[in-house]
């Protein structure tokens, strides 16, 4: 099924040539506060994103997150909480379906590094969705994506963001995705290239 998915989502994307909708820019980075609700431990912190259009229809991204949970309490010791780094680089495809808007399809390689663990986590992630700059200083974007990994089950999830644009190149962004069990955001400025 994990290979299906992906054979999927790539197969989608390559019919397609043309370049971005207008008023979205694929070239930027970001950084800001970054926070994890579980049904377990609760964590925050803060992360990097960025992003690098490499034509018109193709861009590279990545993200880092440095995140430490809640202090918590195994068998009546008090642990201290644990440091959490994640971080993912892809591929994204984007083509224009309107003036303003453009159908988005990206797939990663995630890594998580949990402090206390031996080894790493490692997975990967695809999604596709809908980018729109909706007006001249607010753009969005809803995509549906499925991640598994050596380590952990494989899940659904829902990804929502937006985007408040001050200028040209400064603005401010956001981002929620929820899975089943956990919901993860992200809150910080942006420098679009």
């Amino acid at each position: 099924m994990k290979r299906s998915l992906l054979a999927l989502t790539l197969l989608a994307a390559l019919p397609f040539a043309a370049s971005a909708a207008e008023g979205l820019s694929y070239t930027y980075v970001e950084g800001g506060y970054v926070a994890t609700n579980t049904d377990g431990d609760d964590a925050d912190g803060w992360g990097l994103n960025g992003s690098v259009a490499i034509t018109d229809n193709f861009h590279a991204f990545g993200g880092y997150t440095f995140q430490k949970t809640d202090d918590v309490t195994f068998g009546g010791v008090r642990f201290d909480g644990l440091d959490v780094d994640q971080w993912r680089v892809g591929l994204g495809y984007n083509h224009p379906v309107a003036a303003n808007t453009d159908l988005l399809a990206r797939v990663a390689y995630e890594n998580y590094d949990v402090e206390g663990l031996d080894d790493s986590l490692d997975g990967y992630s695809a999604e596709v969705g809908v980018r729109s700059a909706l007006t001249p200083n607010f753009e969005g974007y809803a995509m549906a994506g499925y991640e598994d990994g050596d380590r952990f089950d494989g899940d659904f999830y829902g990804r929502l963001g937006a985007q408040v644009k001050f200028n040209q190149n400064w603005g401010v962004s956001g981002d929620v995705k929820v899975a089943d069990g956990d919901t993860q955001w992200f809150v910080g400025p942006r420098l679009t290239f």
